[in-house]
């Protein structure tokens, strides 16, 4: 989670709290599917969460906006851009 603060420290407290909530999420999830690699979820935050978040450097969605995830896999960037971005509509879909 400090690899997220570093470079977003302007979160909300809800952001705080739902990027908290994932590494349990995807923890419990990566158990019953292979969500990520098994082997990388320790670094849960620096290689998929911070790596989602990226796009947010170069982007910054308009409040309203709907994004379309196209084979995301595992939620990402949806998600993690979904919890910076709570006034824009991320629809993921994987074939």
């Amino acid at each position: 989670m400090e690899h997220i603060l570093k470079y977003f420290p302007n979160l909300s407290d809800k952001q705080k709290e739902q990027f908290s909530a994932l590494y349990d999420l995807y923890l419990d999830w990566n158990s019953k599917i292979n969500v990520i690699s098994r082997k990388d979820i320790e670094n849960l935050y620096l290689h998929h969460v911070l790596h989602s978040l990226g796009i947010a450097k170069m982007i910054n969605f308009r409040d309203g906006t709907t994004v379309m995830d196209f084979g995301c896999g595992g939620g990402f960037p949806g998600v993690p851009l979904a919890i910076l971005f709570p006034e824009v509509k991320f629809i993921s879909w994987t074939a």
